[in-house]
Formats: C-alpha cells, sequence, structure tokens
C-alpha cells in the first residue's frame, strides 16, 4: 500500500483520492483487470493480484467541470463498468477524509471511506 498524503484544499480546489482494491480470497492464477478514464484523461489501468491496488486523485475545481471516473472491471469472462468517482454521489460519503475506497470481492463491489467500514454498493450482474 503506497504512502499517500494528498493536498486536500488548494487554490485549484478540492483533491479526493480514488481507490481501488482486489479484494478476491483466491484468484491468485487470475487478475483482476482494471481501466479508468474521465471524459478528459485516461487515469490508464492494471491486472490487480490478489491485494493489489489502483489509486489516482480527481481533483475538483470550482472553475470547471466537475469530474466523473468509470472503470471497466474484468475478471475472467465477467465485465462490469462502474463510476468509480461522481462528484454528486460520492461528496458528501468521501467525508473529511476526501478518501474513497472501492474492494471488489467475488460477490460485489464495496465501497468505505476509512476502509475499515466498507458497505457493498453493487453485485457484479
Amino acid at each position: 500500500m503506497k504512502q499517500h498524503q494528498p493536498q486536500y484544499f488548494s487554490i485549484h480546489g478540492i483533491t479526493y483520492e480514488i481507490r481501488v482494491v482486489n479484494g478476491f480470497t483466491n484468484n491468485s492464477s487470475l487478475p483482476l483487470v482494471i481501466w479508468c478514464a474521465s471524459q478528459d484523461a485516461n487515469i490508464g489501468g492494471r491486472a490487480l493480484q490478489e491485494g493489489d491496488d489502483f489509486s489516482w486523485d480527481a481533483r475538483i475545481s470550482f472553475w470547471t467541470a466537475n469530474p466523473a471516473f468509470s472503470c471497466t472491471m474484468k475478471w475472467d469472462r465477467t465485465r462490469k463498468k462502474f463510476e468509480a468517482f461522481q462528484v454528486h454521489r460520492d461528496r458528501p460519503r468521501c467525508r473529511l477524509l476526501r478518501k474513497c475506497s472501492w474492494l471488489v470481492k467475488e460477490d460485489g463491489f464495496y465501497f468505505s471511506n476509512d476502509e475499515s467500514n466498507w458497505v457493498k454498493d453493487f453485485s457484479w450482474l
């Protein structure tokens, strides 16, 4: 896990950290593939082994359009596209830490703003 200390408030806006973690319990031979982008930027992707993460910062500017980041997840033959960050949905639930984390497991996608309390947001299908 990387040490990350974003600058939360600046003249350029507010920064949120978005993090997606492979929470599978037995997929050592089959990685979880992630690819993320916003309207303006291609964040990129990775093949995540068990416990690996993929993270980036989203800056919410007072002078520009608010970004939304969508990710496509692929596990074996299953694909799922989801909104990893939407300003209107996530600003209130990411709270003061400005951290929006996703734990992807075999049964679905779990959200947390503190990485201690996870709530299932939706399933793969």
